[in-house]
């Protein structure tokens, strides 16, 4: 009996994506199609678990809700420019949507703005450089992260500002490299 990953994934949207109120049929389509498995290395086997899959040493994709949910919280649309952070996943599902998507693990310096940012890690607090990659009107969708718990938050960029709003809370495995600040305390 050999696996069927379509079947795999339509059951992912019906039992993962869609009963948690992700509704954007751009996001949905996309997560039919896009082969989750292609994303997590040596452990393919647990592409369509409800958990975080590690992908490299370190590396985690989101699980299938959390990903679904700062997706669609980011509205990505055909013909935007994204940086996926550390996202292979999220940036197969962007380049089926039909966005132009940029791929970095988080360490690098970034070059260029954006109209979608998305990170598949925790992180302390959306980094200055991210927020200041966005173009006008962009939107940046990150998990952050500080104890146990974490809430994934979008930033949008205005001509004159920028906001943010908490869309879920989630709990992530933290992006390498992004670990918070230790300090002391009696």
């Amino acid at each position: 009996m050999s696996f069927d990953s379509a079947a795999a994934r339509q059951t992912m949207v019906d039992t993962q994506v869609r009963v948690n109120d992700v509704t954007d049929p751009f996001v949905q389509a996309a997560m039919r199609t896009v082969p989750r498995e292609a994303c997590c290395g040596v452990n393919a086997h647990l592409a369509y678990a409800d958990s975080p899959v590690e992908y490299a040493p370190g590396l985690f994709l989101l699980r299938p809700r959390d990903v679904a949910k700062l997706l669609q919280a980011v509205h990505p649309r055909p013909g935007e420019r994204a940086l996926a952070i550390a996202a292979p996943y999220a940036a197969a599902v962007l380049e089926a949507i039909g966005l132009l998507v940029d791929r970095q693990d988080g360490r690098q310096d970034i070059a260029g703005v954006y109209d979608v940012i998305i990170c598949e890690g925790g992180v302390p607090k959306a980094p200055a450089a991210w927020l200041q990659a966005l173009a006008p009107g962009g939107r940046l969708g990150v998990i952050e992260r500080n104890g146990a718990n974490g809430q994934a938050k979008v930033y949008l960029r205005s001509e004159e500002d920028i906001g943010s709003r908490v869309v879920f809370d989630a709990h992530p495995p933290r992006l390498p490299g992004f670990e918070p600040a230790t300090t002391f305390a009696f």
